[in-house]
């Protein structure tokens, strides 16, 4: 993955409360998650990642 640090990705709320926990079902604002940001700060601290974690971001295609 390669993402500008500023880009944030916005997303339609659930319509039950399915969704994270602390988000609210419903509503007409989009959720903004900072994807950018937490990208960076997960390079930075990679070396303090869990071998799972890892593992999982490179499923993803992370880009280190």
């Amino acid at each position: 993955m390669n993402v500008p640090r500023k880009h944030v990705e916005r997303l339609k709320r659930p319509e039950t409360g399915d969704g994270p926990t602390g988000l609210q079902a419903g509503g007409d604002s989009p959720v903004e998650v900072k994807l950018g940001t937490f990208l960076d700060n997960t390079r930075r601290r990679a070396a303090k990642l869990s071998v799972e974690r890892r593992a999982d971001l490179n499923a993803l295609d992370m880009r280190w």
